[in-house]
């Protein structure tokens, strides 16, 4: 039934237009072999094959996205050096928007470099700076992004804690959303989910949720819905949908809580698994999905792309095909 819906409903209505705003990044993966130790230190020596590079944060999540079928614009901040240039020239060869990128003088643009021999990764290595935007730039970015919020029918926050979304801008964001009747999802990072306050839906996973809500008890059902009380409280939050890896997807609210069981069956790598879900999430609450049925097709999307090396997207007819399964 699930399946039939989502064919009908990515088939016979509009197709979405979904802003997502945050931190963005470039992936640079490099793929060899190691059959060996350094002579130099207890290391291994890898012999490159080929390197590769893709938009990452949340580029990633717009990507996503746009392989899922959406109209959609990406704001965020870039440093103002080639890699920002590389994320643009890869965002626009996906046909999503990117008028409301900004360069921020400040800062290079976030690299993270991942060494993998055969399906191991070896090392990462991060290029970044982390520290919020100039109030200057953030109030420019802001009024930027006011038309993209109206023309919108869903926004996406996607934080990685780099700098761009300030407890103000965030704040600001979701107060402009919910004036304008716009839904509000959020990736979250980091300890105060203050910034959060009034959004629709904030998606931790299970070890974001208990840092923010200063627990170590997760694990057990009575555990997620004691720490999510704390975020509830702190944030007023319609929902909060918790990525339990192996445990599947918690839909908790102030009277409930639900547990999606995992429907993987292997996994190799889940780097940008939660990209993945917060975008499908989007996507299918655009298309008038219940939160639970928009939960399960997420749960379906997360588990494609975790069979996959490194970031990685899926499509309304892969998923489909998982469900149908």
């Amino acid at each position: 039934m699930l399946a039939q819906k989502l064919y009908e409903a990515n088939s016979s209505r509009p197709k979405p237009n979904i802003l997502v705003i945050g931190d963005l990044m470039l992936d640079h993966y490099i793929f060899g072999t190691a059959t060996r130790l350094s002579p130099e230190a207890p290391v291994p020596v890898v012999n490159v094959k080929r390197e590769n590079k893709i938009i990452g944060g949340a580029a990633n999540v717009a990507s996503n996205l746009i392989d899922l079928g959406a109209m959609v614009s990406l704001a965020g901040i870039t440093g103002d050096d080639r890699h920002g240039e590389e994320i643009k020239s890869i965002l626009s060869t996906k046909n999503i928007d990117t008028k409301f990128i900004v360069k921020d003088h400040s800062r290079s643009t976030t690299v993270k470099t991942r060494v993998i021999a055969g399906t191991h990764q070896i090392v990462r290595i991060d290029q970044e700076e982390i520290h919020d935007i100039p109030s200057d730039l953030e109030l420019l970015f802001f009024n930027t992004l006011q038309p993209a919020i109206e023309s919108s029918d869903i926004v996406i926050l996607s934080d990685y804690n780099k700098g761009l979304l300030t407890n103000s801008l965030s704040l600001k964001i979701i107060e402009t959303c919910n004036l304008l009747g716009k839904k509000i999802i959020v990736d979250p990072k980091g300890l105060d989910y203050s910034k959060y306050k009034g959004s629709f839906i904030i998606k931790p996973n299970r070890k974001e949720l208990a840092e923010a809500a200063k627990t170590d008890k997760t694990h057990s059902q009575e555990d997620l819905i004691s720490a999510a009380s704390t975020i509830f409280n702190i944030t007023n939050t319609n929902y909060l949908i918790v990525t339990l890896s192996e445990g599947g997807i918690a839909i908790i609210t102030p009277e409930d809580c639900k547990i999606l069981p995992v429907v993987a069956t292997e996994v190799y790598d889940v780097t940008g698994a939660g990209d993945t879900v917060i975008a499908t999430l989007a996507y299918c609450i655009a298309l008038g999905f219940s939160i639970e049925e928009a939960c399960a097709v997420s749960n379906y999307a997360a588990s494609i792309v975790i069979k996959h090396i490194g970031s990685a997207t899926t499509t309304i007819e892969e998923i489909l095909t998982a469900l149908k399964k």
